[in-house]
C-alpha cells in the first residue's frame, strides 16, 4: 500500500480551517461567559444590591483631591 502524502497546500489549508474553527469556538465561549457575567451584574444593579465593584467606586472621597 502506498502512504498518502499531504502537499504543503493541503497542510496549510487544514491548519487554516482548524485555526478558524478554534477561533470561532473561543470567541463564542468568551462571549457567552461575558454575557452571563454582565447579566449577573445587571440583575444586582436592578435589585439595588451593592457589589464590591460598585461599592468601592461609589465612595465620594475615594478619588477626590483635598
Amino acid at each position: 500500500m502506498q502512504a498518502k502524502k499531504l502537499t504543503l497546500l493541503q497542510t496549510v489549508a487544514a491548519a487554516g480551517v482548524f485555526s478558524a474553527v478554534s477561533f470561532w469556538y473561543g470567541f463564542m465561549f468568551g462571549r457567552e461567559s461575558a454575557r452571563r457575567e454582565l447579566g449577573g451584574i445587571i440583575d444586582d444593579l436592578r435589585s439595588n444590591k451593592p457589589t464590591t465593584i460598585s461599592a468601592a467606586s461609589s465612595e465620594p472621597d475615594a478619588h477626590s483631591k483635598p
